[in-house]
């Protein structure tokens, strides 16, 4: 690992790594550990760097967490179970670093999943932090644990994330014979939301937080996910779309109609709000069996997928989904899959009702009735922060604009939330609070957009070098500069490579702005330079 002459990065406790023994601290750690009160220690080990890890979970490999990893620096790695109640627990791991900088960082999960992320475990030891991450206090991909056990609902909501901390901080005052300097976290989708839990009710548990797409306004989210099926039905209905509608025909013709606002051809809506997309071009003349069209009634179902979601009550429950991310593999879950999304399906299922309870008749007073039900604030959505502010807590949101799988616009509801709970202009929020709108990402990594700005192991491209955690171009770096050296990111420099591939070289490069800011293309230089570009 290359860290380059970035005096944030660079090992800060030099004294630490010098006074411990680290072999032999590694042994020991599992019998001190296991002092700590509720908490079993499966094991400790000495990991050299390179190592590859395996993990045993196909369930969690079915939503996309890599059942190995390879690890980016020498640490010792613990494994351990807290009880949280007689019925209820967390798996937890602590990766523990040689270098160590001093600094602690807690990672997040996704979606309804019991599955640690070990790449952003990897990601963060690799950097010098002491780094833990939790199963959310059960096992797998489903919501089944929660049902008839408020216990493991509790884990999820909140009290896995709080007991990673908490034990995490913990040993790793045991192993270096001091507590960490810093804290931080660093957590995307359901990883946002929790991170955002944690600033609104356990304040004083960060420094700083990095959250990606935050699932915030959760229980309608849910919901959300269910409207889809109620909007688009089987593939038997006549409102159905095909995958292959969504990602060529429609996906091109929301193009069509507004690729071009931002003043650039380029595959990407700068900004999806200035985009006001009329489905109706699409309907077939009479007497037309063209596939590049669709019907009156597939058109219909499009304009209300595209339109925001009210309640019983004319309430906002959830805002529009925002044209421009047709193209990305979230379609098939989202849209095309012949049944609700299982994230509604066992939100429904083992929370809000029971197993025997028909998802596919889902309708507004189901909604209604989940959302009122919010069990242990799962909504996450207090507006009052000033508790973190007191304290001079930072926290960097950012959320792609082509995500279709939680609405960009949601985090701007928010956001905007705050300003007015706080009675704070964006002026003074950007004091502890900034939000980076990045174009053409879909959800929290990947598209057709500049994404790659070091929010995840996969943004670096698996390389901790020098020019991949400059500050200017990592979320992470930007987070850790701002709370150390009181240096806060006026935008972050996203890279897009040929194919995804930075042995490929870089395609463009484009600064996304802080909200309210737009991205403004000047018209006149090399739009795949970030010079040709300035927040308006």
């Amino acid at each position: 690992m290359m860290l380059g002459k970035l005096p944030f990065l660079q090992t800060i406790l030099s004294i630490h790594a010098a006074s411990v023994d680290f072999d032999s601290a590694c042994d020991n750690i599992a019998s001190q550990a296991a002092s700590i009160a509720n908490t079993t220690v499966f094991f400790s080990e000495v990991v050299p760097a390179g190592t590859n890890l395996s993990f045993v979970n196909p369930t969690c490999d079915a939503v996309g967490v890599a059942s190995s990893q390879v690890t980016l620096a020498d640490m010792c790695r613990v494994a351990l179970n807290v009880s949280t109640s007689d019925q209820s627990g967390i798996a937890m791991e602590a990766w523990l670093p040689r270098n160590w900088t001093g600094r602690f960082l807690s990672t997040g999960n996704g979606g309804l999943a019991g599955c640690i992320q070990y790449a952003d475990m990897a990601y963060g030891a690799g950097l010098g932090f002491a780094t833990v991450g939790a199963n959310n206090g059960h096992n797998g991909s489903s919501g089944q644990p929660f049902y008839n056990n408020s216990e493991v609902l509790e884990d999820f909501v909140f009290r896995s994330i709080q007991t990673n901390v908490l034990v995490g901080k913990e040993i790793t005052k045991m192993f270096y014979g001091s507590p960490h300097n810093f804290s931080y976290y660093f957590g995307c989708s359901t990883g946002g939301r929790q991170g955002f839990q944690s600033v609104q009710d356990f304040p004083d548990y960060f420094d700083g937080v990095l959250a990606g797409s935050p699932g915030f306004n959760f229980n309608s989210l849910m919901s959300y996910f269910g409207r889809f099926f109620e909007i688009l039905g089987t593939p038997d209905s006549p409102t159905f779309i095909t995958a292959e509608q969504w990602s060529g025909l429609i996906h091109e013709n929301v193009l069509k109609q507004c690729d071009t606002i931002d003043g650039v051809a380029d595959g990407i809506i700068e900004d999806p709000n200035l985009c006001d997309y009329k489905p109706e071009e699409l309907i077939c003349a009479p007497g037309s069996n063209s596939s590049d069209c669709l019907t009156a009634t597939q058109v219909e179902a499009l304009r209300q997928v595209f339109s925001p979601m009210y309640g019983l009550h004319g309430n906002l429950m959830f805002p529009r989904q925002q044209p421009g991310g047709e193209d990305t593999a979230y379609v098939e879950t989202l849209y095309t899959g012949g049944t609700p999304i299982s994230f509604a399906s066992d939100w429904f299922h083992y929370v809000v009702y029971d197993p025997s309870f028909n998802v596919t008749k889902l309708n507004l007073t189901d909604y209604q009735y989940a959302e009122d039900l919010n069990p242990f604030n799962i909504a996450t959505f207090n507006g009052d922060l000033s508790a973190f502010k007191a304290r001079n807590g930072k926290v960097i949101i950012y959320h792609g604009q082509a995500d279709i799988m939680i609405s960009p616009i949601e985090t701007e509801l928010y956001y905007n939330h705050v300003a007015r709970t706080m009675a704070l202009p964006p002026t003074e929020l950007d004091d502890f609070m900034r939000f980076f709108r990045i174009s053409g990402m879909s959800h929290c990594y990947a598209g057709d957009g500049a994404w790659q700005f070091g929010q995840h192991l996969s943004a670096v491209g698996g390389n901790l070098t020098a020019e991949n955690l400059n500050p200017d171009q990592n979320a992470l770096t930007a987070l850790v500069r701002w709370v150390e050296e009181g240096i806060a990111p006026d935008t972050l420099l996203g890279t897009k490579y040929v194919n995804d591939t930075p042995e490929l070289g870089v395609e463009f490069s484009r600064r996304h702005c802080r909200y309210p800011l737009r991205n403004t293309y000047d018209r006149m230089g090399n739009s795949s330079v970030p010079e040709s570009w300035s927040c308006q």
